[in-house]
């Protein structure tokens, strides 16, 4: 029994991370998409460096979200990707720290300069220039990292984030 409940609660916490990575991204359309992006739903990549489940969670909160990219399967299939390394690579560098703020930056580090994999999609996709999109996205990226790890730095003084 005591198995099942764990499975359940498991389950519980990624399926909830991916619906709140969804409502955030499509309540939020116009900023979420595109060349110039906000998406704050990424603040959640911070999660990962708690719990590997993290990165499934929001790995597939990506891949729902995407359903509604102007990009289609392109953004569905490279841009769900791109958040399954950059959230495994930030899981994975942040095991060697048990500082709950270097962990925090280390996500905020890695998700940020791995936006490159989104500008490359736009300049594929949209003929968007690398570089410019590069430094767009890499902005909006990089604000929305640093105000969820603000936020999930106090929620992790409240809320055991590694269970």
């Amino acid at each position: 029994m005591e198995k099942a409940n764990h499975a359940v609660s498991e389950l519980t916490k990624t399926a909830l991370v991916a619906a709140i990575y969804v409502v955030l991204t499509v309540a939020l359309i116009p900023l979420a998409y595109g060349p110039v992006q906000f998406r704050l739903a990424e603040m959640l990549n911070n999660l990962t460096v708690f719990n590997k489940r993290y990165i499934w969670a929001v790995t597939l909160g990506c891949l729902i979200a995407n359903l509604w990219s102007s990009m289609g399967v392109v953004d569905v299939v490279f841009g769900t990707l791109g958040t399954l390394v950059m959230t495994s690579l930030s899981w994975f560098l942040s095991r060697y720290t048990s500082s709950v703020p270097v962990k925090l930056t280390i996500s905020v580090v890695v998700c940020t300069l791995m936006s490159w994999s989104v500008a490359l999609e736009l300049y594929f996709v949209s003929q968007a220039p690398f570089w410019w999109t590069y430094l767009t996205v890499g902005i909006g990226e990089f604000l929305a990292m640093a105000a969820g790890a603000v936020l999930t730095y106090f929620l992790s003084k409240k809320v055991d984030l590694t269970v």
